[in-house]
């Protein structure tokens, strides 16, 4: 068969539709079912695929003709699209409101009680989203054709978090009390609750795929990233504020009361309620395309074998695991760092709580600007930011008014840094996840997106616990005790002893801060890293035609 390779010009439509996943692959009619005859999606895009003559990076006349061009904006989407947009990003949303938590509002509470290692110790809790690749061909397999491929998972784990979540409302008083000595148990909560929302994602992911026409699938990273910030501003940025007494009787009260206005446990009930209204909305309300195209979990784990197989892949699965340590320090350490020196809560909630407008209006333009650009282009250029920004947080810690007094400017400057790291961190974001879904075969799309999105996961937080544990190690202080009680000087430098030292009524010196060492030594591994392994395999990564992504013979 002779193809003809159309030139697209200056056309962004035109380009915007090449960058979307499956542009030639998804030749599907919308709600078409096992009932009507037609074969699924995924059976079409399997014929397709198993043409020798078919590539995806060149397109014959009729599929140029049938190709429509990506919707311009949000509002431009056809009602259909649009709706489920929508619900995207309610799933995604709700998948947030723990990680918020589990990532943002609990650390900075636990802070005060425990170490950075200590800490360190309750990032486990994030590791899920870090391993569902796992059980992903799981939530793939198996599934009830009454209820639908996705809904069989996402309804019961809904339910099922909502049943944790009003039972972590009525216990989490007590077990924060006793951080120190609960704090594994504490960690196991949430790593049990984030495991939820992990797998969770892996339908939603996967859903995403299909619930939006091909030509827009570029807005289903826009949706998540709309989503699950929103669901992390609120249980971080939000809650930190209303939970803070400062906030609270500045902003909203005449009389000080000394308290906040939410509580950890009851933000945590209402979003069990709310989880159980949302999960009987979508159960009755929303139906799913049926079909038949079922494969079993072994089928499913030796097509994922094959994907990782792919040399590629494996180039690309690198990249994730290494390109995040250069900003490690900056993302896990340095609030807390600015809490540890005596930037208020209240401060701090109201710094991400300025920067929340941008990071929602960051994501729809780096959304938009996927279409228009490379989305690994996207990726560098915010690689290169996130360096700097973890640079320009080093100088605001370092800055840190001596005498502990936060005055107008130096809040600004905290906002400001706080502003564009958030800048940086949502390019970065939003284009891998539209790179995610440029390459995703949808005949696996929950196991691909799942496989991509995990390694990216995994490399921000394995690392994490050593980042913290090292700032640690390298932090030197001592206690002196006051003249009016001596006793024998002692290391001061974990948060433990910290509360010992003052107990005593002895000085903490600080004698050299982990914090800067641990900093600087994460952004010259990303610098080196950057520059001598992850731009130039990126770049070669960005230029591979779609087909090479998907050449693995699935089901052969």
């Amino acid at each position: 068969m002779t193809r003809s390779r159309r030139q697209n010009n200056h056309d962004p439509s035109s380009s915007s539709s090449k960058m979307n996943s499956s542009r030639s692959v998804e030749h599907r009619r919308k709600n078409a079912s096992i009932d009507d005859g037609e074969p699924s999606s995924a059976q079409q895009s399997e014929s397709l695929l198993e043409r020798h003559t078919f590539a995806l990076d060149d397109d014959d006349d009729d599929d140029y003709e049938n190709t429509k061009p990506a919707s311009a904006s949000l509002l431009d989407l056809p009602p259909q699209d649009l709706r489920n947009f929508a619900m995207l990003v309610l799933l995604y949303f709700l998948q947030g409101v723990p990680m918020g938590l589990a990532m943002g509002s609990v650390p900075f509470l636990l802070k005060s009680k425990l170490s950075y290692g200590e800490v360190g110790v309750f990032t486990l809790a994030t590791y899920p989203y870090s391993m569902k690749l796992l059980w992903s061909p799981i939530v793939d397999a198996i599934w009830s054709p009454r209820l639908g491929r996705r809904k069989s998972w996402i309804v019961p784990i809904q339910a099922t978090s909502a049943v944790m979540l009003i039972w972590l409302g009525r216990n989490v008083d007590k077990l924060m009390e006793e951080a120190s000595e609960k704090l594994y148990s504490i960690t196991f909560v949430f790593f049990t609750l984030v495991m939820l929302c992990a797998t969770q994602d892996i339908a939603v992911d996967g859903w995403a795929l299909t619930l939006l026409s091909p030509e827009n699938l570029s807005y289903a990273s826009t949706a998540q990233t709309i989503g699950l910030t929103a669901g992390h501003f609120l249980s971080f940025t939000v809650f930190l504020a209303f939970n803070a007494p400062e906030f609270a009787d500045r902003y909203f009260r005449t009389v000080p009361t000394g308290v906040g206005i939410f509580t950890l446990s009851g933000y945590l009930r209402f979003w069990g309620w709310a989880y159980l209204f949302v999960t009987l909305g979508l159960a009755l309300i929303k139906k799913e395309e049926k079909t038949n195209n079922r494969d079993g979990i072994v089928v499913v784990y030796k097509t994922m074998w094959k994907v990782m197989k792919l040399k590629h892949i494996q180039t690309f699965i690198i990249i994730h695991l290494i390109s995040k340590i250069g900003f490690q320090a900056n993302d896990a350490v340095t609030n807390l760092k600015l809490l540890d020196k005596g930037f208020s809560q209240e401060d701090m909630a109201l710094t991400v709580l300025i920067d929340f407008p941008f990071e929602i209006g960051l994501g729809y333009y780096a959304g938009k600007w996927c279409a228009y650009f490379p989305p690994m282009t996207l990726w560098m250029w915010a690689f290169v930011g996130r360096l700097i920004a973890a640079c320009l947080a080093h100088l605001t810690v370092w800055v840190f008014p001596r005498d502990g007094t936060v005055e107008p400017w130096y809040l600004l400057v905290v906002i400001a840094e706080h502003i564009f790291s958030t800048f940086t961190n949502t390019i970065m974001f939003v284009a891998i996840s539209a790179f995610h879904a440029k390459i995703s075969d949808p005949n696996i799309g929950g196991t691909y997106m799942t496989l991509l999105a995990t390694v990216s996961n995994l490399g921000g937080t394995f690392p994490r616990i050593f980042v913290l544990k090292l700032v640690d190690a390298l932090t030197i202080a001592t206690c002196a005790a006051p003249p009016t009680k001596p006793f024998a000087p002692f290391s001061c430098a974990l948060e433990g002893e910290r509360h010992r030292c003052v107990d005593l009524g002895g000085v903490c010196t600080m004698e050299r801060d982990g914090y800067y060492l641990t900093n600087v030594l994460c952004v010259v591994i990303g610098t080196v890293t950057f520059v001598t392994y992850i731009r130039p395999a990126a770049m070669r990564l960005s230029a591979l035609p779609l087909r090479a992504w998907r050449d693995y013979n699935p089901g052969k």
